[in-house]
């Protein structure tokens, strides 16, 4: 974990004493970074739920055309069906995620990375609760996935907010933005 701290760049701070001057301090950060995870994890599993209850063993629902359909599947692998033998191993790893992302929680400054970092924790709780509680069995689920565009992986509201997630900190990085909120100019 304390790698991970290390290459994130998020240096040991005191959390109210060494924040940068009119940066989010104290409960604020971890209050974004909660909600955004909260409201993301919520969306995931109301829209599972959903498609189980409605869709699942149903034919697709066209949304747009051939573009865009609706169309519920399990996936026990990761992205694009990759792995399926895998799924203890996807776990651990999702699971590993939401403790670094808990423990850089601490030394967290900056409200665009609590943004970040609340979708990738929303994100990987949601694909989580499915990996631990649904069919075959504990730690050996399969993941909900129902948005299907056309040409491409289907995919649900979790991976897409592990991928804005993960969008929003490639552009904090390459703007120089580190999670502490210092902002380093190359």
């Amino acid at each position: 974990m304390a790698e991970a701290e290390r290459v994130i760049g998020t240096p040991e701070v005191d959390d109210e004493t060494a924040a940068p001057a009119g940066q989010p301090r104290g409960k604020r950060r971890i209050a974004v970074l909660l909600t955004v995870a909260i409201l993301a994890y919520l969306l995931d599993l109301g829209s599972k739920m959903l498609v189980v209850a409605k869709l699942e063993h149903q034919e697709p629902i066209r949304v747009i055309g051939d573009l865009l359909k609706f169309q519920a599947i399990r996936n026990a692998g990761a992205a694009f069906g990759i792995g399926e033998a895998f799924t203890v191993i996807f776990t651990t790893i999702a699971a590993t995620v939401i403790v670094v992302i808990v423990r850089l929680a601490r030394k967290l400054y900056s409200l665009p990375w609590a943004i970040a970092l609340g979708l990738l924790l929303g994100g990987a709780l949601g694909n989580l609760t499915d990996r631990i509680f649904r069919s075959p069995g504990i730690f050996q689920g399969a993941v909900v996935d129902f948005i299907a565009p056309a040409h491409f992986a289907v995919f649900n509201l979790a991976d897409s907010a592990i991928c804005c997630g993960g969008v929003l900190i490639v552009i904090l990085s390459f703007r120089g933005l580190d999670p502490d909120g210092t902002v380093h100019k190359d």
